[in-house]
């Protein structure tokens, strides 16, 4: 039985008639309604004002340096609105709000932007009735218990990539989406960049002749946690921060009090996945994308016999292609290797050997060409309204984060697995499988 819907209790929900119905739906049917009805133009009602169908309520957990940098990416490119923050530092939770305001100051005029409230615990943000969607920046190994909490409290996800650090959480994030009928980003937002669109038309297309090898460069798997014990600073919950994970000594490195770089968590497996998942999550997942694996993954997981080697992990697809966790040479970047020619893509580039495959794509022609981003946090507050499926939805993030943990197990086990994309198990590997999960540490008494 679906569960019941939460309904707001807001003025603003009064004011409008909407009593008695959830957020979600109001959002929803407005879309649907407005489409023929002229309304009153924005400027009329006052500089800064979003008409309460465009009005959705956002909050924010993880305020270091990527949930600072969504909040920019929400206020300066969509019509949402952010209302709360969570973080287990308290310092920054007062960063955090002065930054926003800072930002609606300077991006959308409004100089008296004081809506922000903080809280320490996560859950009391997303008890919230009035917030309509929840924003997961926090270390990976949260990513699933607080998205699937939000998730049961009616909220729509937007969470950071990779999607999980380990595969039993991910099938656990897909199953709370389904059944809460939730829309899901993944900030996966190579999509959205046109750059890499033309390389999925490019590889979709046959233009490369038949595929027979995938070459991915991002960095090394994840190792245990090492580093030594600090004291645990003023103003951080550290319980709570390490939360369902192991419970280890603090060290500044993988939570800075300062969030002007990325924090080292995401190297040790008990928050993330190295940087074979955070960076993989980006350039696997484009390999995935341009090879129409979205819903499959590799069959054949064969790590190199070199001690501590960080490169070098093949994996085959049932189809034959192969795929290799190996550094081309050229940054953190796909290799397309075809019969009729090869093509090159990053961030910084979109090539193809002969020129000629990427010169005959429509735009190559034009200054600039290729480098548009799209908007991937517009594209997630439409989907909000309209239900539909985001471009990186969480269906494609899951299995781009399992082909990242499996190949984290490869490493770790240092011998061939065998993997059934459809059942998410390996083959006759009682150990390989143990690892899909870790045990949940209770950090509450």
């Amino acid at each position: 039985m679906e569960k019941s819907k939460k309904t707001t209790n807001s003025d603003e929900s009064k004011n409008i008639g909407i009593q008695g119905h959830s957020r979600r739906k109001f959002l929803q049917n407005t879309t649907i309604a407005l489409a023929g009805i002229s309304l009153v133009p924005r400027h009329v009602l006052g500089r800064g004002f979003l008409a309460p169908s465009d009005k959705i309520n956002l909050g924010i957990i993880g305020l270091g340096k990527q949930g600072n940098i969504l909040a920019n990416k929400f206020i300066s490119n969509t019509n949402s609105q952010i209302v709360a923050g969570s973080d287990v530092w308290l310092s920054k939770g007062v960063f955090f709000k002065n930054n926003v305001e800072q930002l609606y100051a300077k991006k959308r005029n409004v100089s008296s932007y004081s809506a922000i409230t903080n809280y320490l615990n996560y859950q009391e943000l997303i008890d919230r009735e009035d917030i309509d969607a929840v924003i997961v920046a926090t270390p990976d190994h949260w990513h699933a218990k607080q998205s699937i909490d939000a998730m049961n409290a009616d909220k729509d996800v937007f969470c950071e990539k990779p999607l999980t650090n380990t595969i039993a959480d991910g099938r656990d994030m897909l199953r709370a989406a389904k059944r809460n009928k939730s829309i899901v980003q993944v900030g996966s937002m190579q999509r959205s960049w046109k750059r890499f669109q033309t390389a999925q038309k490019i590889v979709s297309s046959g233009k490369l002749g038949e595929i027979k090898k995938v070459l991915v460069n991002v960095g090394g798997p994840a190792r245990a946690f090492d580093l030594p014990a600090q004291t645990t600073p003023k103003g951080i919950d550290w319980n709570l921060w390490c939360g369902p994970a192991r419970l280890v000594t603090y060290h500044e490195r993988i939570a800075p009090e300062i969030v002007d770089f990325y924090p080292d968590w995401r190297l040790f497996k008990e928050f993330g996945g190295g940087k074979l998942t955070d960076w993989g999550a980006h350039m696997f997942d484009v390999a995935q994308w341009c090879l129409g694996m979205d819903h499959s993954g590799p069959t054949t997981f064969i790590p190199p016999t070199e001690k501590d080697a960080s490169r070098g992990l093949k994996m085959i697809y049932e189809n034959g292609i192969e795929l290799f966790h190996e550094d081309f040479g050229r940054g953190n970047a796909v290799r397309f290797i075809g019969t009729e020619g090869t093509l090159d893509v990053s961030r910084g580039f979109l090539e193809s050997t002969p020129a000629s495959i990427v010169l005959s794509m429509p735009g190559a022609d034009k200054e600039n060409a290729f480098k548009d981003q799209g908007n991937h946090y517009q594209n997630w507050l439409t989907c909000i309204k309209t239900r539909e499926k985001p471009i990186s939805s969480i269906e494609t993030g899951h299995k781009t984060a399992t082909l990242c943990n499996a190949a984290n197990i490869a490493y770790e086990l240092k011998r061939p697995l065998q993997w059934n994309p459809d059942k998410e198990k390996f083959k006759g590997d009682r150990e390989a499988n143990k690892l899909r999960k870790v045990r949940k540490r209770k950090y509450l008494n």
